[in-house]
């Protein structure tokens, strides 16, 4: 949606189905993006903006305003998701909205006419940053700054079903900490097992990222919450030998690989990590 000289949506959608994508996530509800992808069978994450909600986490009336003008005249010919209630907005100046608007989105369609849009989830995405302790996985908790916000979130998401959306970017991790951490552990290339965290093997950063949020989740009293990786990618310029279309192109095909497969996390093996 960012950028000149963008294709127009419905040949967005084209290419989509030409290479057998069937997620999408679109940041805002962009009324014609939602038009090209009706009856696409893409499944869709739709993102509220960050400058909504205030008035959204006010009334529920607001909510089903947002609900009558995003969502009704869509679905169900649109596969909506999920719905993201901001964007790495916590810890911040709008991060007491998340909640209270989110209970009111859910709220907004589970009752009345829209009871049958049950399955789309309501959740917030989240970055990484919202972790104090990340390392090892099983130690990782909510930070001090967050847990006010997270904590009610995860127990919250656990009552109504629902996943935490979270943005992982292993590069990251990988930028801040070269010492620490090598780069085939970060592009899913390593050979033997990096990290063994309580019995757990770590061939990848990816997979111990996602089982710090685990940890936390459970931490907080949200044991059955999935994580669905909402973001992640490598950079393929702007950091020298590191930033490359060929390093990049290996993070994204290995990650498409091990995320395709059932392989799953060490703390949640088995289940394909959503993302």
């Amino acid at each position: 949606m960012l950028g000149n000289d963008l294709p127009p949506p419905t040949e967005v959608i084209n290419m989509y189905k030409l290479n057998q994508i069937g997620l999408m996530r679109i940041y805002e509800p962009n009324h014609e993006a939602l038009k090209a992808l009706r009856g696409s069978g893409i499944n869709v994450l739709v993102g509220v903006r960050n400058d909504e909600l205030q008035q959204l986490a006010s009334t529920e009336s607001a909510a089903e305003d947002w609900v009558a003008a995003y969502i009704r005249p869509y679905w169900p010919q649109v596969n909506f998701r999920y719905i993201a209630v901001g964007n790495e907005v916590i810890p911040g100046e709008v991060a007491r909205y998340v909640l209270p608007a989110m209970q009111n989105l859910h709220n907004a369609w589970s009752s009345g006419v829209l009871n049958s849009i049950e399955q789309i989830k309501v959740s917030t995405a989240v970055a990484m940053s919202v972790l104090g302790e990340s390392y090892p996985p099983s130690a990782a908790t909510f930070s001090q700054d967050t847990a006010a916000y997270m904590v009610p979130i995860a127990r919250y998401l656990n009552s109504i079903g629902a996943p935490l959306l979270v943005n992982v970017y292993p590069y990251f991790t990988y930028v801040e900490n070269p010492s620490d951490v090598s780069l085939p552990y970060a592009l899913f290339a390593s050979e033997s097992a990096v990290v063994i965290d309580d019995g757990l093997s770590y061939y990848n950063l990816f997979d111990a990222m996602v089982d710090a949020v685990y940890a936390s989740l459970e931490k907080a009293g949200a044991p059955q919450v999935r994580v669905v990786v909402s973001e992640t990618g490598w950079p393929s310029g702007g950091n020298g030998n590191v930033t490359t279309p060929s390093t990049a192109q290996k993070y994204n095909s290995n990650l498409i690989r091990h995320v395709l497969s059932s392989h799953g996390t060490p703390r949640r093996l088995g289940k394909s990590v959503e993302t």
